[in-house]
């Protein structure tokens, strides 16, 4: 097949979250969720970061909102994502590094939590993975799938049809279970997750904790 013949066959598409305010999809649900606390008299947010991304995000839903917002990130993320952080401190929050475990996302995660059960009257956890008790995967859910409808719609206004397949990365879960929700009844589109190697080359040893 002649590469000519190959470019008019091959036709991928890519939706760009970067372009939204604070440079991810995580303003999605920080957005949802800060709206949430507010309508049920929460004072103070509490959030776990990896990258950095939802702790931008939700610092910047706090400042805009003048809420009070403290970060959980491992103390690894920290050394890595510096400039996030800064990010972070310079829209008025506090980053609590986790210095136990691995020092990272799952550390945070933790710790959050802790805070989160022992601050419920007060505080509200905005999660920003597909992780943890109902309703949080639900919640992350129902703000992120508008990826998923954007996708559907841009796909349908340029092609006349759906996606054969659809891609997403797997992390936390919230830009996956985004984009895939829209498509999960559709038969015609396959969906795929891409998620880190973890232990290298054997297959059922992968990066997330859901492993057999």
């Amino acid at each position: 097949m002649s590469p000519l013949i190959s470019y008019y066959i091959l036709c991928i598409s890519n939706l760009e979250p970067d372009r939204n305010h604070t440079g991810s999809h995580k303003i999605n649900n920080a957005i949802g969720q800060i709206l949430l606390a507010r309508r049920i008299g929460k004072k103070r947010i509490i959030a776990e970061t990896g990258a950095g991304q939802h702790g931008v995000a939700t610092a910047t839903v706090c400042a805009r909102f003048g809420m009070e917002c403290t970060i959980y990130m491992g103390a690894e993320d920290v050394r890595r994502q510096a400039l996030n952080v800064f990010r972070i401190r310079m829209l008025g929050a506090k980053v609590i590094p986790v210095e136990l475990g691995s020092r990272t996302l799952k550390d945070a995660i933790n710790e959050a939590f802790r805070d989160w059960v022992t601050n419920l009257e007060t505080t509200h956890y905005l999660v920003g993975s597909a992780i943890g008790p109902h309703p949080f995967p639900t919640i992350v859910r129902d703000f992120q799938k508008v990826i998923g409808k954007e996708i559907k719609c841009q796909m349908l206004e340029a092609r006349g049809k759906l996606p054969d397949v659809v891609v997403a990365c797997v992390g936390g879960g919230s830009n996956a279970i985004g984009t895939f929700y829209e498509f999960i009844e559709e038969k015609s589109v396959r969906i795929v997750g891409v998620e880190a190697g973890g232990q290298g080359e054997m297959p059922f040893f992968p990066i997330s904790t859901n492993n057999p």
